[in-house]
C-alpha cells in the first residue's frame, strides 16, 4: 500500500489568506480531499486483493495439472486412484491448513520458529492479511503435498495419503514457510526486525526450497520406505520401465502446470499496485511482475528444449524468479535439466523408484534453484523486492559476495534436516502399522479395481499380461456383388 494522503485545515489556512470563513473553507476542502484519498486507498486494496485471488486460482488450477500429469505417468489400472489422491490432497490440506497450518506459518507476532495466532482464522482478517492471502498460501501448501503423492504412486494405501497430507500441510510445510516467508521467521529475507541471516536472509521468492524441496524430500522418504513398485527392477537388479499409459495426459498436464506457474511465481509479489519511483511513472511492481513471468517462461522453455519436458525448469527458477535477469533464467533452466538427468541416473543405480521423478525433480532441481539465486541475484532487483536494507548482499556472480549463497546453503540443509526428522518417522510408523503399502495382490491387479470399485476405462498396459476384457478391432473393406453393387464385409485383424 502507498502512504495515505493527508490534509489538515491548518495546512490550507496560510494559502487562503485572511478572507472570511477561511477555516470552514479549509475544513471543507480537506474533507473532500480525505474522501478521495479513502477511495483511492479502497481501490488499491481491491486491486491488490483481486490480483492475489486470481493468482490463487491459477495455483489451485495446478492441482488439475498435477492430476493429469500423474494419471498419464502411471499405468491405466491406477488412473482413478492417482486422480483421487490429488483431490484428497486439496481437501485434507484445506481443513488442516485452516485449523493449524496458517497459524503455524503466518500467525504473528511470534517467535522465529513457529507462528501462534489465527488458528481456525480466528480474529481474521487482520491489518497484515486478508482472506485472499490465506487462500493463496493454502494453494501453495497443497502443491507441496501433491508433489509427495507422485513419489509414492501406484502402491500406497488411501489412508496413508490422508494421514501424510494432513500432517504435511498442517505442520511440516507451515513451519518451513514460517522460517523463510514470515516477517518473524529466523531466516527470511523479509524479516521485519533484528539481524538477517548473514546480513541477507534467504531469498526463496516463490518456493524452490519452501515448496518444491519440502514436497520432494518428503516423497523421497516415502518412496524409500515403501520400496519400488513390483516389477520395476528384475531379479538381476536391472531397471524395467513401467511406462505411463497416456502421453496425451502428460502433455496436457504439463501445459496446465505451466499456465498455473504464472500465478505461482508472479503472484508471489502478493500486490501489484506499487510504484518503485526509480524510473518514472511507467516502472513499478507491475513491471517486476512482468519480468518474473518472463524469467519463468525462459527457464521452462530452455528446460523443454534441453529435455523435451518443461516442468523441471519451473521448479528451479521459482526461488530467484523475481531477482534475476532474463538471460540468467536461461542458464537456470539449462542446468536444471542436467541436474534432473543426473539424479535420475543415480536413482536408477540405487534402485530407487519414483513414478513421477518427484524427488529428483522437485528436490534436486529445487535445491539447484536455491543455489542459483545465491549466484545470480541482481542488486537492483533484490533492493526492489526486499526494500529497507540497501546494503544487503546479492548474487556471488553479480559482484555481491558469498553471504547470500551461504544463506541459501543453510536453507537447503535445514529443509533436508527438518523434513527428514518429521516425515521419515511418519512414513516408517505407517509402514510398521501396515498402513502404508497395499498388498501385492492389490498392486498387481491395480488399485482402481481393488480399492475403487472399477477401472477408470478399459485399457491394456503393454508391460503386463492383463486379464481384463479387451476390445477387438475389425477392418471393413468394400467387396463387389454379382450385380455390380458394393457392400462392406468385416475382416478380422
Amino acid at each position: 500500500m502507498a502512504d495515505p494522503l493527508t490534509c489538515t485545515a491548518s495546512d490550507l489556512l496560510p494559502l487562503l489568506g485572511g478572507a472570511a470563513n477561511t477555516t470552514a473553507v479549509a475544513t471543507f476542502i480537506c474533507s473532500r480531499f480525505d474522501a478521495v484519498s479513502a477511495k483511492l486507498s479502497d481501490a488499491t486494496y481491491a486491486i491488490d486483493n483481486t490480483y492475489l485471488l486470481f493468482s490463487a486460482y491459477l495455483v489451485f488450477a495446478m492441482q488439475l495439472g498435477f492430476a493429469m500429469l500423474c494419471a498419464g505417468s502411471v499405468r491405466a489400472k491406477n488412473t482413478m486412484n492417482i486422480m483421487l489422491t490429488n483431490v484428497l490432497d486439496a481437501a485434507a490440506g484445506g481443513l488442516s491448513y485452516y485449523l493449524f497450518g496458517y497459524a503455524f506459518a503466518f500467525g504473528g507476532p511470534s517467535n522465529g520458529f513457529i507462528g501462534k495466532h489465527f488458528f481456525g482464522l480466528k480474529e481474521f482478517p487482520s491489518p497484515s492479511a486478508d482472506y485472499s492471502f490465506f487462500l493463496y498460501q493454502w494453494a501453495f501448501a497443497i502443491a507441496a503435498a501433491g508433489i509427495t503423492s507422485g513419489s509414492i504412486a501406484e502402491r500406497t494405501q488411501f489412508v496413508a495419503y490422508l494421514i501424510y497430507s494432513s500432517f504435511l500441510t498442517g505442520f511440516v510445510y507451515p513451519i518451513v514457510s514460517h522460517w523463510f516467508w514470515s516477517g518473524d521467521g529466523w531466516a527470511g529475507a523479509a524479516k521485519s526486525s533484528g539481524d538477517l541471516l548473514f546480513g541477507s536472509g534467504v531469498i526463496d521468492f516463490a518456493g524452490s526450497g519452501v515448496v518444491h524441496m519440502v514436497g520432494g524430500i518428503a516423497g523421497l522418504w516415502g518412496a524409500l520406505i515403501e520400496g519400488p513398485r513390483m516389477g520395476r527392477f528384475d531379479r538381476t537388479g536391472r531397471s524395467v520401465a513401467l511406462r505411463g499409459h497416456s502421453a496425451s495426459l502428460v502433455v496436457l498436464g504439463s501445459f496446465l502446470l505451466w499456465f498455473g506457474w504464472y500465478g505461482f511465481n508472479p503472484g508471489s509479489f502478493l500486490t501489484i499496485l506499487k510504484s518503485y519511483g526509480t524510473r518514472g511513472t511507467y516502472y513499478g511492481q507491475w513491471s517486476a511482475v512482468g519480468r518474473t513471468a518472463v524469467t519463468t517462461t525462459l527457464a521452462g522453455s530452455t528446460a523443454a528444449l534441453t529435455t523435451l519436458f518443461g516442468k523441471r525448469g519451473f521448479a528451479a527458477i521459482t526461488s530467484g524468479c523475481a531477482v534475476v535477469e532474463p538471460w540468467a533464467a536461461i542458464i537456470c533452466g539449462f542446468v536444471a535439466s542436467w541436474v534432473l538427468i543426473g539424479f535420475n541416473k543415480l536413482a536408477e543405480k540405487l534402485k530407487y523408484d519414483d513414478p513421477l521423478e518427484a524427488a529428483q525433480l522437485h528436490g534436486g532441481c529445487g535445491a539447484w534453484g536455491v543455489l542459483f539465486t545465491g549466484l545470480f541475484a541482481k542488486k537492483a532487483y533484490v533492493n526492489e523486492v526486499y526494500p529497507g536494507r540497501p546494503n544487503r548482499p546479492y548474487g556471488l556472480f553479480m559482484g555481491g559476495g558469498g553471504k547470500l549463497l551461504a544463506a541459501q546453503i543453510i536453507q537447503i540443509l535445514v529443509i533436508v534436516g527438518w523434513v527428514t526428522a518429521t516425515m521419515a518417522p511418519l512414513f516408517l510408523a505407517l509402514h510398521k502399522l501396515k498402513l502404508l503399502r497395499v498388498s501385492s495382490e492389490d498392486e498387481m491387479a491395480g488399485m482402481d479395481m481393488t480399492r475403487h470399485g472399477g477401472m477408470a476405462y478399459i485399457y491394456h498396459d503393454e508391460d503386463e499380461n492383463s486379464n481384463l476384457p479387451q476390445f477387438k478391432m475389425n477392418r471393413i473393406e468394400p467387396r463387389d456383388t454379382p450385380t455390380g453393387e458394393h457392400y462392406s464385409q468385416p475382416d478380422s485383424v
